[in-house]
């Protein structure tokens, strides 16, 4: 609303300038040097577009992260060798693992950068909005093409930070065949895969009095044909047996029911996928604190006491 305000404002001084006839090369440059401050702000820069970047970064930094290994040329008739199952039983396994702590590294460094990208945005929509209000003409003029350099920094760093955000654009590349047989195997590609985060439906999870029933999906997908690791443990134990009650579950669905907890007790559970030989970056998992109900007994009990009371 504000860079809306600016621009009219600006039309109207052009108008009332030509209305005077006291239009000057000035006041020409000031009005088209500003209108460029403007329409940058607003067609690059402006409140819903960093918002919207600014989650995308969130949900990248919820993702795990995967190499993918596939050959660079396939021809007909090769397709059954370069199965994963196949591919992966010709891989060198000491390349293999440095090609994965490649991929670790890259992600992190992609994830700094575009932390860091948006940071800087931020901090040059802020410097514009500024240059954007000066009403000294000369002054404004005076400081242009130092406000031209810093429009084509802010332009450049916005188009690294969108090829940065490009799932595509996440690859690297390594001889992962040992000498012997890379004569007879043509050259593989090695290509970062990025899977949605797993989140708990907190919707359909549903508490009983000494279980629950939890369920999650993947984020714009189905959670299925994966396997998930379900950590779960009780909160605040009072007593020494009580400290036993935690577990770890693996699982090949979308859905698991716990039983044997404790009623009226608070218990931390955590979801994330099972880690597999081809992860090589996966920092955030999804917590959820329920709380069992109170059994029959217990609330029989408390209801007396308040009835009392």
């Amino acid at each position: 609303m504000a860079l809306h305000s600016d621009q009219s404002m600006v039309k109207k001084e052009t108008v009332r300038i030509h209305e005077c006839g006291i239009l000057g090369d000035a006041w020409r440059k000031y009005v088209d040097r500003k209108n460029i401050v403007l329409q940058f702000l607003g067609n690059n820069l402006n409140t819903d577009i960093l918002k919207h970047y600014e989650t995308r970064l969130e949900l990248l930094k919820k993702c795990s992260y995967y190499v993918d290994v596939m050959p660079k040329h396939l021809t007909l008739g090769d397709q059954n060798l370069f199965q994963p199952n196949v591919l992966y039983q010709l891989i060198d396994p000491c390349k293999f693992l440095r090609m994965k702590k490649i991929g670790t590294t890259q992600v992190k460094i992609q994830l700094l950068l575009l932390r860091e990208y948006l940071s800087e945005l931020k901090y040059g929509r802020e410097e514009l909005k500024v240059i954007a209000k000066i009403s000294d003409v000369t002054l404004f003029l005076l400081h242009w093409n130092t406000t031209c350099s810093r429009l084509g920094q802010l332009f450049n760093m916005l188009k690294n930070f969108i090829s940065v955000l490009v799932p595509g654009k996440l690859y690297v590349k390594h001889h992962l065949m040992s000498d012997a047989k890379s004569n007879k195997i043509p050259q593989l590609r090695v290509v970062l895969r990025t899977k949605m985060p797993v989140l708990f439906d907190r919707k359909e999870s549903t508490v009983y009095h000494n279980s629950v029933e939890l369920k999650w999906l993947v984020l714009g997908e189905e959670a299925d044909h994966e396997q998930y690791e379900l950590k779960y443990k009780l909160l605040e134990p009072h007593y020494c047996t009580e400290k036993n009650h935690f577990g770890v579950i693996s699982v090949e669905s979308d859905s698991v029911e716990i039983g044997n907890l404790l009623p009226d007790s608070s218990y931390e559970f955590t979801i994330s996928r099972v880690e597999n030989y081809t992860l090589v970056y996966s920092a955030w998992c999804d917590i959820m604190i329920l709380k069992t109900k109170a059994s029959n007994h217990l609330q029989y009990a408390c209801n007396k006491i308040h009835s009392f009371t």
